[in-house]
């Protein structure tokens, strides 16, 4: 069986999702948990695109001990620059750094000759392994280059000191038959393609990042680069998960394992959901809500036999069990800590305090307190913003029925402490509620999309929202939590104003990569 190395690029390809924005503490807890998952290399962001991106990689290089870090970097020395000065802290920093290869990126993006093209990765190379022991290259739109031009720049960058070539399909332009071609061709025409690892990095525009993936691994591909839930630009990245399990599963055909924890897998998944806002569609493949529901009778019948039946997968395989009650309103603080602790969460006292005070004021309300609901606190708990001054929520009350006016009032506790308070209507509940905060903040705010989801079953679930705002012409995304939808919606919408405050004050200013 041979070893396929995993390398994520969720907190960097996955944060280009239109709507993301992740701040620095999110981006912390999701390398955390991707190193629990048990992924061989993370690419924690672009050093260069902005200070706080900077930071958020300088952060996790020095935290992250068990999985290689890599910063991405164009072919310029300030960038390269900036992502050596991010991650030297790292144990063994890691430099991505790329330039298009195909017709139509060299003659109206780079405008340059293949000559030059050829002439920059070297160069860049060179310098990139003066400063990095492993430095990745990657032919940007290797999939639409010419065959013989890419071998060719191949061949002149391993020389240069490239530990690892990537080949991206970058539009996800590819068929299987063709990217499969394309690996196998520049293991057979490259003479020094043995010194480096060839990695395959496919984006799933026509849905065929999977099977692109699976088709290089089969033609020489040592490594696949994608995405938790296949979050990315446009469709997004291929799914990590999707290739792992897929691998697992049919490792009678695929004679190739990982390093990854599957168990792990549910976990990663809500992780990485709740900080996005990207939810995953209930019949995704591994990890939707639907993947081991069995509607028809036919199916259930079948299943209740015998598993196989109808069921490839088990729920255990990744991480999924059912939710049973394991602490209740007289649990204490040490059986709490303990519960934390098994769950992977880092946490100080300060901040167990303040979990262990919200889990004990939901035991007040809810029948039974499951993993995912303790989630949740945790999740909250771990990345809240900085310690600044913010709008607090001290009242809210909200009127409304089939033959009134939906009215909102709200008390809001501003960033200089005044108090301020308002009352709006609206054609609903929430736009009420939306209009009167929005009257009460003196930012310029949009609504731009609002999510609203259950956590776990039965009537008395916990609620979540998730909104975005433009905030001064600034994208910002929001979440919250409560047992009632119209308080989880308000708290979403003031998690959005107070992370824009945050980062105003950080000057956290992000440049999307393109």
């Amino acid at each position: 069986m041979s070893e396929i190395k995993i390398f994520d690029t969720t907190l960097r390809d996955g944060e280009q999702s239109p709507g993301v924005n992740l701040n620095q503490l999110e981006k912390l807890e999701i390398a955390k948990q991707l190193e629990r998952f048990g992924i061989d290399r993370m690419e924690a962001g672009f050093p260069a695109s902005s200070k706080g991106d900077f930071n958020a990689v300088k952060t996790i290089a020095e935290t992250i001990r068990d999985t290689s870090v890599t910063g991405l970097a164009r072919a310029v020395k300030s960038d390269i620059d900036a992502c050596w000065e991010a991650l030297k802290g790292a144990p063994e920093p890691c430099l991505h750094v790329f330039l298009a290869t195909s017709p139509i990126h060299m003659t109206y993006k780079l405008k340059k000759s293949p000559e030059q093209v050829i002439n920059t990765a070297v160069d860049m190379v060179s310098y990139a392994r003066q400063k990095f022991p492993q430095v990745e290259w990657s032919a940007e739109d290797a999939s639409r280059s010419d065959l013989e031009f890419l071998a060719q720049i191949i061949e002149r960058v391993i020389d240069a000191g490239a530990t690892v070539i990537n080949l991206p399909d970058t539009v996800g332009y590819a068929t299987p038959a063709e990217y499969g071609n394309m690996f196998r061709y520049i293991t057979e025409t490259v003479p020094n393609i043995d010194r480096v690892r060839l990695s395959c990095h496919c984006h799933n525009d026509l849905g065929l990042a999977v099977a692109n993936s699976i088709a290089a691994v089969e033609n020489g591909a040592t490594q696949v680069e994608g995405t938790v839930n296949g979050i990315g630009e446009r469709a997004g990245n291929v799914a990590l998960e999707e290739v792992a399990v897929a691998l697992k599963i049919r490792s009678d055909h695929y004679p190739y394992t990982t390093n990854l924890k599957l168990n792990e897998t549910k976990r990663t998944s809500d992780l990485v959901a709740k900080l996005t806002g990207m939810y995953v569609q209930a019949n995704k493949a591994v990890i939707g809500r639907n993947a081991f529901a069995h509607e028809s009778g036919i199916h259930q019948d079948g299943v209740l036999k015998h598993a196989s039946t109808y069921e490839i997968i088990t729920p255990e395989m990744v991480g999924v069990s059912s939710n049973t009650l394991f602490l209740g309103k007289h649990s204490g603080r040490h059986a709490f800590k303990d519960k934390v602790q098994e769950l992977g969460y880092e946490l100080s006292d300060e901040k167990l305090q303040e979990a262990f005070n919200l889990f004990k004021l939901l035991t007040d309300r809810k029948k039974e307190v499951t993993d995912d609901d303790l989630f949740t606190i945790l999740t909250e708990i771990q990345t809240d913003t900085s310690k600044v001054d913010k709008y607090q929520l001290e009242m809210f009350q909200v009127q409304y029925g089939t033959t009134n006016i939906p009215t909102a009032t709200v008390k809001l506790k501003s960033p200089a402490g005044e108090t301020l308070q308002a009352a709006c209507t609206g054609q609903g509940s929430v736009e009420a509620l939306y209009k009167t905060l929005d009257s009460l903040i003196k930012e310029d705010l949009h609504l731009v999309d609002y999510q609203l989801n259950s956590v776990g079953r039965g009537k008395d679930a916990l609620a979540e929202s998730h909104v975005q705002l433009v905030i001064n012409g600034d994208p910002m995304n929001g979440r919250g939590s409560a047992q009632d939808v119209i308080e989880a919606s308000a708290n979403a919408f003031l998690n959005a104003v107070n992370r824009y405050i945050v980062y105003q004050q950080t000057s956290n200013k992000k440049q999307a990569v393109k």
